[in-house]
């Protein structure tokens, strides 16, 4: 009976060690993914909030901390922060009258821009899924890579013209000041991710480059 129960403390104190050691190595894995992020993020124009918005996401790094993988990630936060802005000036839009032209379509046409910009970003992550990092599929990174840059710059560009739109007092000044407020934080998630990708990008090219025969 001694036995069985000295088996039994052997085992419990073996399982609480073994959890205590994958719990070490969760923490330890997810501290060097924060530190990649903070390292990474010195490369964006909004380093502070670059790493407020991925450090969320340390735990995606499961065992390597690769460059596309934090790209996709920036960019999936991007297009998130694009659908909430949707969705708020959608909101904003259904509750203006129609028969005021300056109102309405100040708010319509930065709801059209912003919706552009969600499909773009949707579009960019499509594309990120198919950027292969090794084999033949490489070779088409160069117009794959194209296309995100291009994107992504467009996205951005929508989200500029979406407040330069505003006519002076088109809108409420707290309504407006949202408005502004939700863009102006995509404007600057979309550059980091872009900043992000192109980071990527670069190293990419750099990896695939030719060694000349000696």
């Amino acid at each position: 009976m001694a036995q069985i129960h000295r088996l039994s403390c052997f085992l419990f104190s073996l399982l609480i060690f073994t959890l205590a050691q994958a719990d070490h190595t969760i923490v330890h894995r997810q501290s060097r993914a924060r530190a990649f992020i903070m390292f990474q993020c010195r490369t964006t124009l909004y380093p502070g909030l670059c790493v407020r918005t991925l450090s969320y996401y340390a735990g995606y790094f499961t065992t390597t901390m690769s460059h596309k993988q934090l790209a996709q990630i920036a960019l999936k936060v991007t297009l998130g922060r694009a659908e909430s802005t949707r969705t708020y000036v959608t909101g904003v839009a259904k509750g203006l009258d129609p028969t005021k032209a300056k109102d309405y379509q100040a708010i319509r046409q930065c709801l059209d821009q912003i919706s552009d910009g969600v499909d773009l970003l949707t579009s960019c992550i499509k594309e990120m899924q198919k950027i292969k990092e090794h084999g033949a599929g490489s070779r088409d990174f160069p117009w794959r890579s194209s296309n995100v840059k291009t994107w992504m710059s467009t996205a951005l560009t929508d989200a500029s013209m979406c407040i330069n739109g505003f006519p002076g007092r088109a809108i409420g000044g707290k309504t407006k000041a949202m408005i502004k407020a939700k863009v102006l934080n995509l404007q600057q998630v979309t550059s980091n991710a872009l900043a992000l990708f192109n980071y990527f990008a670069a190293r990419y090219r750099l990896s695939h480059v030719k060694k000349p025969k000696v």
